[in-house]
């Protein structure tokens, strides 16, 4: 099992969508902090994956296509954009395969490849927000839209049967 950060916008929307992809074993998600101008937390996410089943850069593409990750907007304190990596081997594939995805984009790719420091956990109420009523507002006009996307871009990825009600 292997893990990588991620950020870019709501964790409760970009849980959903690890939540959603085969070979993604858990999905933690909270807040997480680098160091120098990205020390304070962020929304984001870890994702613990199988990568026999899923790739890093897969993950990569997935997350750069599922939050906006060309627009440098005035909540990016909120949710910065970017891969936390753990190790130098993760960072040469993330350096890489933004490097690669940014000829899909029109615009220049603002997510970081930056170390991971420390993780806080979101309270419990708040954990598998999507999956445990999807029917909430939030869920139905904010995240369903981005499950539609995911699955219309990466249907090999998707778990099938937990995006069945879309």
């Amino acid at each position: 099992m292997s893990k990588i950060g991620f950020g870019g916008s709501c964790h409760w929307c970009t849980e959903a969508i690890f939540l959603s992809l085969k070979g993604v074993l858990q999905v933690d998600q909270g807040w997480i902090a680098s160091n120098g101008d990205a020390s304070s937390f962020s929304e984001a996410v870890i994702v613990a994956y199988d990568e026999d089943i899923i790739s890093l850069p897969m993950l990569i593409a997935v997350h750069l296509y599922t939050h906006s990750c060309t627009s440098m907007h005035s909540m990016r304190a909120k949710y910065r954009s970017a891969i936390y990596i753990f190790d130098d081997d993760q960072e040469m594939i993330a350096k890489a395969a933004i490097t690669q995805l940014q000829k899909e984009f029109t615009k220049s790719i603002v997510t970081t490849v930056i170390p991971f420091q420390s993780f806080k956990l979101n309270d419990e109420q708040y954990l598998n927000y999507y999956y445990k009523d999807s029917a909430k507002p939030f869920c139905r006009n904010i995240v369903n839209p981005k499950l539609k996307d995911l699955l219309k871009r990466f249907p090999e990825l998707t778990d099938q049967k937990k995006l069945a009600h879309l």
